[in-house]
Protein backbone atom coordinates (compact mmCIF):
# COMPACT_ATOMS: atom_id res chain seq x y z
CA UNK A 1 0.00 0.00 0.00
CA UNK A 2 1.41 3.45 -0.88
CA UNK A 3 2.16 5.89 1.92
CA UNK A 4 0.73 8.89 0.06
CA UNK A 5 -1.71 9.33 -2.82
CA UNK A 6 -1.39 12.46 -4.96
CA UNK A 7 -4.70 13.42 -6.58
CA UNK A 8 -4.73 15.88 -9.49
CA UNK A 9 -8.00 17.07 -11.06
CA UNK A 10 -7.45 18.05 -14.70
CA UNK A 11 -9.61 19.48 -17.45
CA UNK A 12 -8.05 20.36 -20.81
CA UNK A 13 -4.51 20.59 -19.43
CA UNK A 14 -2.70 18.75 -22.24
CA UNK A 15 0.00 21.42 -22.37
CA UNK A 16 0.69 21.10 -18.63
CA UNK A 17 0.55 17.34 -18.03
CA UNK A 18 4.09 16.25 -18.88
CA UNK A 19 6.03 18.90 -16.96
CA UNK A 20 3.70 18.71 -13.95
CA UNK A 21 3.97 14.92 -13.63
CA UNK A 22 7.74 15.20 -13.94
CA UNK A 23 7.91 17.68 -11.07
CA UNK A 24 5.61 15.51 -8.94
CA UNK A 25 7.88 12.51 -9.47
CA UNK A 26 10.84 14.59 -8.22
CA UNK A 27 8.90 15.81 -5.18
CA UNK A 28 7.91 12.23 -4.25
CA UNK A 29 11.41 10.81 -4.59
CA UNK A 30 11.89 10.83 -0.80
CA UNK A 31 8.80 8.71 -0.11
CA UNK A 32 9.05 4.96 0.35
CA UNK A 33 5.98 4.52 -1.82
CA UNK A 34 3.37 6.69 -3.46
CA UNK A 35 0.80 6.84 -6.24
CA UNK A 36 -0.31 9.67 -8.51
CA UNK A 37 -3.95 9.73 -9.60
CA UNK A 38 -4.90 12.03 -12.46
CA UNK A 39 -8.65 12.57 -12.69
CA UNK A 40 -9.52 13.73 -16.19
CA UNK A 41 -12.71 15.75 -15.74
CA UNK A 42 -14.31 15.47 -19.17
CA UNK A 43 -11.40 16.94 -21.14
CA UNK A 44 -11.88 17.53 -24.86
CA UNK A 45 -8.14 17.70 -25.61
CA UNK A 46 -5.33 15.10 -25.31
CA UNK A 47 -4.97 15.29 -21.51
CA UNK A 48 -6.05 11.67 -20.92
CA UNK A 49 -4.06 10.35 -23.91
CA UNK A 50 -0.84 11.91 -22.64
CA UNK A 51 -1.35 10.47 -19.16
CA UNK A 52 -2.15 7.04 -20.59
CA UNK A 53 1.06 7.07 -22.63
CA UNK A 54 3.14 8.06 -19.62
CA UNK A 55 1.60 5.25 -17.55
CA UNK A 56 3.50 2.76 -19.70
CA UNK A 57 6.75 3.88 -18.06
CA UNK A 58 5.47 5.06 -14.67
CA UNK A 59 3.93 2.32 -12.47
CA UNK A 60 2.94 4.87 -9.81
CA UNK A 61 0.65 6.71 -12.22
CA UNK A 62 -3.10 6.04 -12.48
CA UNK A 63 -5.81 7.61 -14.65
CA UNK A 64 -9.50 8.10 -13.87
CA UNK A 65 -11.87 9.64 -16.38
CA UNK A 66 -15.18 11.46 -16.06
CA UNK A 67 -17.09 11.14 -19.36
CA UNK A 68 -18.55 14.59 -18.67
CA UNK A 69 -17.15 17.42 -16.59
CA UNK A 70 -18.37 17.28 -13.01
CA UNK A 71 -16.24 20.08 -11.62
CA UNK A 72 -13.13 20.19 -9.46
CA UNK A 73 -14.70 18.87 -6.26
CA UNK A 74 -16.21 15.92 -8.14
CA UNK A 75 -12.79 15.14 -9.61
CA UNK A 76 -11.09 15.35 -6.21
CA UNK A 77 -13.78 13.16 -4.66
CA UNK A 78 -13.39 10.51 -7.37
CA UNK A 79 -9.63 10.52 -6.84
CA UNK A 80 -9.91 10.17 -3.07
CA UNK A 81 -12.38 7.31 -3.41
CA UNK A 82 -9.91 5.48 -5.66
CA UNK A 83 -6.84 6.31 -3.52
CA UNK A 84 -5.08 3.44 -1.75
CA UNK A 85 -3.01 5.47 0.73
CA UNK A 86 -4.18 6.70 4.16
CA UNK A 87 -2.85 10.18 3.37
CA UNK A 88 -3.99 12.10 0.28
CA UNK A 89 -2.51 15.30 -1.13
CA UNK A 90 -4.11 17.41 -3.84
CA UNK A 91 -2.86 20.11 -6.18
CA UNK A 92 -4.33 21.89 -9.18
CA UNK A 93 -3.62 20.56 -12.64
CA UNK A 94 -2.68 23.91 -14.18
CA UNK A 95 0.85 23.95 -12.75
CA UNK A 96 0.35 27.03 -10.57
CA UNK A 97 0.82 24.92 -7.41
CA UNK A 98 4.52 23.91 -7.36
CA UNK A 99 4.82 20.15 -6.62
CA UNK A 100 7.97 20.93 -4.61
CA UNK A 101 5.59 22.15 -1.88
CA UNK A 102 3.93 18.72 -1.49
CA UNK A 103 6.24 17.46 1.31
CA UNK A 104 4.97 20.33 3.49
CA UNK A 105 1.55 18.67 3.30
CA UNK A 106 2.30 15.01 3.87
CA UNK A 107 5.12 15.36 6.42
CA UNK A 108 2.94 16.62 9.33
CA UNK A 109 0.28 13.99 8.63
CA UNK A 110 2.75 11.10 8.45
CA UNK A 111 4.46 12.30 11.64
CA UNK A 112 1.25 12.88 13.62
CA UNK A 113 1.07 10.56 16.63
CA UNK A 114 -2.01 12.13 18.24
CA UNK A 115 -4.50 11.00 15.62
CA UNK A 116 -6.08 14.46 15.83
CA UNK A 117 -4.57 16.15 12.78
CA UNK A 118 -7.01 15.87 9.91
CA UNK A 119 -5.94 18.50 7.37
CA UNK A 120 -2.85 20.42 6.29
CA UNK A 121 -3.89 23.33 4.06
CA UNK A 122 -1.61 25.41 1.90
CA UNK A 123 -1.89 29.19 1.92
CA UNK A 124 -0.49 30.93 -1.13
CA UNK A 125 2.21 33.57 -0.75
CA UNK A 126 3.00 35.92 -3.65
CA UNK A 127 0.09 34.84 -5.86
CA UNK A 128 0.81 35.03 -9.58
CA UNK A 129 -2.67 35.86 -10.85
CA UNK A 130 -4.38 38.78 -12.55
CA UNK A 131 -5.28 41.79 -10.40
CA UNK A 132 -9.01 41.12 -10.83
CA UNK A 133 -8.63 37.49 -9.78
CA UNK A 134 -6.62 38.43 -6.69
CA UNK A 135 -9.12 41.15 -5.76
CA UNK A 136 -12.06 38.76 -6.10
CA UNK A 137 -10.25 36.15 -4.04
CA UNK A 138 -9.42 38.60 -1.24
CA UNK A 139 -13.01 39.78 -1.05
CA UNK A 140 -14.39 36.24 -1.01
CA UNK A 141 -11.89 35.10 1.62
CA UNK A 142 -12.72 38.06 3.87
CA UNK A 143 -16.45 37.29 3.76
CA UNK A 144 -15.86 33.57 4.24
CA UNK A 145 -13.52 34.08 7.20
CA UNK A 146 -16.02 36.38 8.91
CA UNK A 147 -18.90 33.91 8.55
CA UNK A 148 -17.16 30.55 8.97
CA UNK A 149 -14.29 31.50 11.31
CA UNK A 150 -12.20 28.71 9.78
CA UNK A 151 -8.89 30.35 10.69
CA UNK A 152 -7.37 30.44 7.19
CA UNK A 153 -6.83 33.34 4.84
CA UNK A 154 -6.81 31.28 1.63
CA UNK A 155 -9.09 28.29 1.08
CA UNK A 156 -8.82 28.46 -2.71
CA UNK A 157 -5.31 26.98 -2.74
CA UNK A 158 -5.29 23.54 -4.39
CA UNK A 159 -2.42 22.30 -2.22
CA UNK A 160 -4.04 20.33 0.59
CA UNK A 161 -3.19 17.15 2.49
CA UNK A 162 -5.61 15.14 4.61
CA UNK A 163 -6.46 11.76 6.03
CA UNK A 164 -8.45 9.85 3.45
CA UNK A 165 -10.83 8.23 5.93
CA UNK A 166 -11.80 11.56 7.47
CA UNK A 167 -12.32 13.27 4.11
CA UNK A 168 -14.78 10.59 3.08
CA UNK A 169 -16.93 11.29 6.16
CA UNK A 170 -17.42 14.95 5.18
CA UNK A 171 -20.65 16.06 3.51
CA UNK A 172 -20.09 16.09 -0.24
CA UNK A 173 -21.29 18.94 -2.48
CA UNK A 174 -20.03 20.86 -5.50
CA UNK A 175 -17.10 23.16 -4.63
CA UNK A 176 -16.55 21.51 -1.25
CA UNK A 177 -12.79 21.60 -1.91
CA UNK A 178 -12.88 25.33 -1.11
CA UNK A 179 -14.30 24.72 2.37
CA UNK A 180 -12.17 21.88 3.71
CA UNK A 181 -10.72 23.83 6.70
CA UNK A 182 -14.23 24.74 7.89
CA UNK A 183 -15.55 21.21 7.33
CA UNK A 184 -12.67 19.46 9.11
CA UNK A 185 -12.87 21.96 11.98
CA UNK A 186 -16.65 21.44 12.15
CA UNK A 187 -16.09 17.75 12.83
CA UNK A 188 -13.58 18.43 15.60
CA UNK A 189 -10.32 17.69 13.76
CA UNK A 190 -7.18 19.78 14.02
CA UNK A 191 -5.97 21.65 10.96
CA UNK A 192 -2.49 22.95 10.19
CA UNK A 193 -1.76 25.85 7.84
CA UNK A 194 1.44 26.11 5.82
CA UNK A 195 2.63 28.87 3.51
CA UNK A 196 3.27 27.70 -0.05
CA UNK A 197 4.55 29.42 -3.17
CA UNK A 198 2.51 30.11 -6.28
CA UNK A 199 3.48 30.69 -9.91
CA UNK A 200 2.03 31.72 -13.24
CA UNK A 201 0.13 29.25 -15.36
CA UNK A 202 2.53 27.21 -17.50
CA UNK A 203 0.13 27.12 -20.47
CA UNK A 204 -3.56 27.21 -21.35
CA UNK A 205 -6.27 29.19 -19.63
CA UNK A 206 -8.46 28.92 -16.55
CA UNK A 207 -11.68 26.93 -16.83
CA UNK A 208 -13.56 29.32 -14.51
CA UNK A 209 -13.95 33.11 -14.39
CA UNK A 210 -14.44 35.42 -11.43
CA UNK A 211 -18.21 35.81 -11.97
CA UNK A 212 -18.72 32.05 -12.01
CA UNK A 213 -16.74 31.70 -8.78
CA UNK A 214 -18.71 34.49 -7.11
CA UNK A 215 -22.13 33.09 -8.06
CA UNK A 216 -21.45 29.58 -6.80
CA UNK A 217 -19.58 30.96 -3.78
CA UNK A 218 -22.66 32.73 -2.41
CA UNK A 219 -24.72 29.54 -2.34
CA UNK A 220 -21.85 27.46 -0.99
CA UNK A 221 -21.13 29.91 1.82
CA UNK A 222 -24.74 29.86 2.95
CA UNK A 223 -24.81 26.07 2.81
CA UNK A 224 -21.59 25.56 4.76
CA UNK A 225 -22.68 28.11 7.37
CA UNK A 226 -25.87 26.06 7.82
CA UNK A 227 -23.88 22.82 8.14
CA UNK A 228 -21.74 24.34 10.89
CA UNK A 229 -24.72 25.74 12.80
CA UNK A 230 -26.58 22.44 12.56
CA UNK A 231 -23.68 20.37 13.84
CA UNK A 232 -24.58 18.83 17.21
CA UNK A 233 -21.62 17.73 19.29
CA UNK A 234 -22.20 14.64 21.36
CA UNK A 235 -19.90 11.99 22.71
CA UNK A 236 -21.22 8.51 23.49
CA UNK A 237 -20.00 6.48 26.45
CA UNK A 238 -20.26 2.73 26.56
CA UNK A 239 -22.28 1.16 29.35
CA UNK A 240 -20.41 -1.58 31.18
CA UNK A 241 -22.58 -4.25 32.87
CA UNK A 242 -22.33 -4.34 36.66
CA UNK A 243 -19.98 -6.95 37.98
CA UNK A 244 -17.49 -6.65 35.12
Amino acid sequence: MPAVSIVIPMKNEAENVAFLLGEIAEACAGLDSHEVIVVDDGSTDRTAAIVAERMKSDPALRLLRHPNSGGQSAAVHSGVLAARAPVVCTLDGDGQNPPAELPKLWAPLLADETGRLGLVAGQRVGRQDTASKKWASRAANAIRARLLKDGTRDTGCGLKGFRRDLFLTLPYFDHMHRYLPALFKRDGWEIALVDVSHRERHAGQSNYNNLQRALVGIHDLIGVSWLILRRKKARATEEVPHGH
